[in-house]
């Protein structure tokens, strides 16, 4: 279940709540008992970086595991070779 941030309008009273996405929002502010509740727009407060992200992390043992976040450690692949020049004749 998500964490939503919710803000009162009357009093600016701030607070989080967790509740299904079907939920209704609350109506009145638990601080001052006005109905100025709006849910506010905020970013999550994690984030999935690094090298020790796998697909498989929670799958049985037998699976083979792929990084997700790229091997930083591997060599970069080499650039494709430039196209040969070519050779026409204008006779």
């Amino acid at each position: 279940m998500p964490i939503y941030e919710f803000e009162c309008s009357s009093c600016g009273h701030r607070f989080d709540r967790l509740q299904k996405m079907s939920d209704p929002d609350p109506a009145v502010c638990p601080a001052c008992d006005v109905a100025e509740v709006k849910r506010r727009v905020s970013a999550p407060g994690f984030r999935l970086a690094g090298s020790g992200w796998y697909e498989t992390d929670f799958k049985k043992d037998g699976d083979k595991k792929r990084n997700l976040a790229g091997d930083s450690g591997a060599p970069a692949p080499a650039p494709a070779p430039a196209p040969a020049p070519s050779s026409s004749s204008d006779s």
